[in-house]
């Protein structure tokens, strides 16, 4: 199969811009001569690359796999011409990600963490809610989600759900406490206590565990942030029920402690990508260091 890279820099520039029309403008070329080359291309490589939605133009997932060898074969290219004229460039592969607003940054980095600072590796790390991650996902405009909660799914569903980490959950607060000799429920009953908010699984298993010790905990304080919820324990709001890799530069240093780990509580985190042909290799990384960890 022989590419012809005319048509590989027209399908760059569509893909980048969405736009047939402003592509063709910035090309300096007619509209019907560059979807007669984008459509040469298709033809050559044996499969679609874009979907139109409105007056859009969405890539396919096919298209985004070219998109992502076409951005570092014409970075190539400029490293190259760079390296020509006495100055430098870098090839690197795309790596895009979505993780859930609310989720915790140091799982975030502790999954991201055999790609950050790698030369070879452009990464992009979008936050926003679960719905609109997933609709990107789906549009191929992401190549894993990062999250703690997973959406409903149906038989149209077209993604898959990776478990990478599972957790304990810890009752963490700013004293060290003896309980050796001091029942869960007695200590639930007389703290005062941070929680995830009700929307979270972890604070669906801690009502759950409430309820059937029979007793009213003492919540001060609730958010459905991560991130808060360590800037409350950080404060002295109260005993937190999360999980210590939220707080785990703090129990490092010592401002904040262990107490105990709740029986039976764990959170769950997931990488959710795409039903792929075609696998993302950095992604593949991922998941199968996250599985040998």
């Amino acid at each position: 199969m022989h590419l012809n890279f005319k048509h590989l820099r027209y399908f760059h520039a569509v893909a980048h811009d969405g736009n047939l029309t402003n592509a063709a403008r910035r090309l300096n070329v007619s509209q019907s001569a560059l979807s007669t080359q984008i459509k040469l291309l298709e033809e050559n490589i044996g499969h679609q690359l874009f979907e139109r939605r409105g007056r859009r133009l969405e890539l396919t997932e096919a298209g985004r796999v070219a998109l992502n060898y076409a951005d570092s074969m014409f970075e190539t290219a400029n490293e190259m011409m760079a390296t020509f004229a006495g100055g430098s460039g870098s090839s690197r592969r795309h790596l895009r990600v979505g993780a859930l607003s609310t989720l915790s940054r140091n799982f975030q980095m502790r999954f991201l963490a055999p790609m950050v600072g790698r030369d070879d590796v452009h990464m992009v790390i979008r936050s926003g809610s679960l719905r609109d991650l997933v609709k990107a996902l789906e549009a191929h405009e992401l190549d894993v989600l990062l999250t703690n909660r997973l959406p409903f799914r149906d038989s149209g569903t077209n993604w898959v759900a990776h478990l990478v980490d599972q957790i304990p959950v810890s009752l963490i607060g700013p004293q060290k406490v003896d309980v050796s000799r001091t029942p869960l429920r007695e200590l639930l009953m007389t703290m005062r206590l941070v929680v995830p908010a009700t929307d979270s699984g972890v604070r669906a298993d801690f009502d759950l565990l409430v309820d059937r010790l029979g007793i009213l905990p003492n919540i001060i304080a609730e958010a459905d942030d991560m991130a808060m919820l360590r800037l409350l324990l950080r404060a002295g709001t109260g005993v937190g029920v999360v999980p210590p890799i939220v707080v785990r530069d703090e129990l490092n240093i010592g401002s904040l402690h262990d107490i105990m780990s709740i029986p039976g509580l764990t959170e769950s985190f997931y990488a959710m990508t795409q039903s792929r042909r075609f696998p993302h290799p950095l992604v593949d990384q991922l998941l199968e260091i996250a599985k040998i960890a």
